[in-house]
């Protein structure tokens, strides 16, 4: 059902599935339609852009989070709220629900969609992709096709929360420069889980063991390098860029691979960790998790000008700490050719106007395609005719004049 009603909502203006292609990735993807069935507010909404910018204002409850939510399935991963997919599907509907996107890219155009079956919306751990009409395997195929980052309100405590939620936001900035990053995280997690419960359960099979030590050593520095290599990435683009509104981040990854991979080759960070997790494996077994690898390492994030940890900054500057790293990420991703949909939801509110003025410059500078969330259209009058707006009420989205 749910291929049945992606392939109809991914039907071009002829009436036929637009024909699989080879190129492996496209590039500089604007979104052009969004056709939702079922999700969260939307019994069934279709939406189409014209490649500026998106406003979407209204009411609190009106749907503009799940609109943005709904994009943001278009990439690997459970969403910008992480819920589990059951939870995504409308309280009236069957149980089942649909995301269907026509792209608009410089390889021309593709169809891609997400969404779960109704019979197996209550037990569902995985999604169903279909790419130009197309099943692929797993959401990280997403990856290949467009890029999206995004903002919300749960993200501004990001510097004050436990390590846990720093590493999954740097994480999804890799994957933007590597969308491998995400399949090899998930293989480092199964093999992380499963040495854990043999340990939980006293098993000592050598051999069991082993192998899953060895997996993740293998994909744990893979993982551990790529956050090196993108966290200087970063750190290059906040060297180069003028001071503008936002304030220049001085970020570094702490770790114990991450400051191995300072000193020496990758083949031998993984020996070495290979062989400190055979050693500590009783240590592991008594505390009841592996404390050592990727999987404990943390982003810490400083405010440059300051020289103040962001924690200590205040909530304002925290916020535009957060915005400055967003804007980063994507100047890196456009000049890679790849510039990313932006999903900022409620950001405007939390910023005087200069700022506003100054966030939606970039934005339209840069060439990128945002979604922003907001109760007040007055939030949006530096755009002027820059953007596209919407008034968002009871999950209906009414263009406005521009």
């Amino acid at each position: 059902m749910t291929a049945e009603i992606l392939d109809r909502d991914m039907m071009d203006a002829t009436g036929s599935v637009v024909p699989a292609r080879r190129e492996a990735a496209a590039r500089g993807a604007t979104l052009a339609r969004l056709v939702l069935t079922d999700f969260r507010s939307y019994a069934r909404a279709e939406f189409s852009f014209d490649g500026r910018p998106v406003t979407l204002t209204g009411d609190n409850g009106a749907g503009k989070t799940n609109l943005l939510e709904a994009i943001s399935l278009l990439s690997p991963g459970r969403g910008l709220r992480g819920v589990p997919y059951a939870d995504l599907a409308r309280a009236q509907g069957a149980g089942g629900w649909a995301v269907a996107a026509a792209l608009e890219t410089r390889w021309g155009p593709l169809r891609i969609g997400t969404g779960i079956e109704p019979h197996k919306a209550e037990t569902a751990r995985s999604r169903a992709v279909r790419i130009d009409g197309e099943a692929a395997t797993g959401s990280g195929a997403l990856a290949d096709h467009l890029r999206i980052v995004w903002l919300t309100p749960a993200m501004d405590r990001l510097f004050v929360e436990a390590a846990g939620e720093r590493r999954r936001f740097l994480d999804r900035i890799v994957m933007g420069f590597d969308p491998a990053h995400g399949r090899r995280a998930n293989a480092y997690e199964r093999a992380l889980r499963e040495r854990n419960r043999l340990l939980a359960d006293n098993v000592r099979e050598p051999g069991w063991l082993s192998g899953l030590e060895e997996q993740m050593a293998e994909h744990g520095v893979a993982l551990a390098a790529a956050r090196v290599e993108t966290v200087a990435r970063l750190k290059g683009a906040f060297e180069v860029a003028t001071q503008g509104a936002f304030p220049r981040a001085a970020i570094t990854i702490a770790g114990t691979l991450e400051a191995d991979l300072a000193e020496h080759a990758a083949v031998e960070v993984e020996d070495r960790f290979l062989r400190r997790l055979a050693e500590t494996r009783a240590r592991d077994a008594a505390a009841g998790r592996s404390l050592e690898g990727p999987h404990r390492s943390d982003l810490l994030v400083r405010h440059a000008a300051k020289d103040q940890e962001a924690r200590l900054c205040s909530t304002g500057e925290q916020k535009a700490l957060l915005i400055g790293i967003a804007l980063a990420n994507a100047r890196l991703l456009a000049a890679r050719g790849h510039p990313p949909l932006l999903l900022l939801d409620e950001v405007a509110a939390h910023l005087d106007e200069t700022r506003r003025a100054a966030l939606f410059d970039e934005i339209v500078e840069l060439g990128l395609q945002a979604f922003m969330t907001g109760t007040d259209r007055a939030l949006f009058t530096a755009f002027g005719s820059r953007a596209q707006g919407f008034c968002v009420e009871r999950s209906t989205a009414t263009p406005l004049d521009d």
